[in-house]
């Protein structure tokens, strides 16, 4: 079976966007990243990239320290960047990261709601996953595009510019984001159940802001997160589905 990665969407950065030569060399040397075209530890060399990215060597310098800022890169005391490994207590802790800030994002669009059409977005958005009837190779994308929404929607009911850089930070690490585990998710066992409790959560976390309850709305936002904490777990023992976590090749598994 053709082994796919889903990576989550990187929007662009600054005026020019995806457009420029910065933001080309950046997302093409994320993709490679990703699929484990450079090795974990690889120190990178800036002449080869060159040539396979079709741009000059400052774009590509710029887009180094760009995913040595995200995380993704070491940078050496000598000078120079390498690819850096991850350990399964990284990923876990880069996950559990995320659920305690989305938790805390939850709770301030709780406190912070000014009318309830505010959640009609997120309404929405429940309504969509909700009408998806499994999570499968047919349905994974759609559900992912929405639970990103999703995610980006309640980041937005916060209010807090603060709060959003240091959720788009932890988030940029490929298996930390929202939708990381959907994909490996729709290949495992109880995907179907699985995607029932998702909506549930996502629902109940609305319902929650809704009500003003942000302690509640807090904890299940973190709970949420526990779910993909979770997954990752069933995922290590399972090699095709392991495959299918965007920048699994990164990861250092032991034992």
């Amino acid at each position: 079976m053709q082994k796919h990665h889903v990576v989550p969407i990187e929007r662009p950065e600054g005026p020019s966007g995806v457009d420029s030569q910065i933001g080309r060399a950046f997302l093409g040397l994320r993709e490679m990243l990703l699929h484990g075209e450079l090795a974990r530890g690889e120190r990178i060399s800036e002449l080869p990239l060159v040539a396979r990215l079709g741009t000059s060597r400052t774009p590509i310098r710029l887009a180094l320290e760009r995913l040595a800022h995200r995380g993704l890169l070491d940078v050496l005391p000598t000078g120079g960047f390498a690819v850096r490994g991850f350990t399964l207590a990284d990923v876990q802790d880069a996950i559990e990261l995320r659920g305690v800030l989305e938790g805390t994002a939850a709770r301030f669009a709780a406190e912070r709601l000014h009318h309830d059409s505010e959640l009609n977005g997120l309404r929405q958005y429940c309504a969509q996953m909700e009408a998806l009837e499994s999570l499968s190779l047919d349905t994974f994308a759609a559900y992912m595009d929405l639970n990103e929404s999703f995610h980006a929607g309640l980041v937005d009911l916060a209010k807090s510019a603060m709060l959003r850089r240091g959720i788009a930070q932890v988030s940029s690490l490929p298996f930390a984001s929202a939708s990381a585990m959907v994909f490996p998710t729709s290949v495992l066992p109880n995907a179907d159940a699985n995607l029932v409790i998702a909506n549930d959560h996502h629902r109940s976390i609305v319902d929650a802001v809704a009500q003003r309850q942000g302690a509640r709305a807090e904890s299940l936002a973190r709970e949420h997160a526990f779910v993909a904490r979770r997954m990752l777990g069933v995922a290590m023992s399972d090699t095709d589905a392991l495959s299918r976590i965007p920048g699994s090749p990164l990861i250092h598994v032991t034992g």
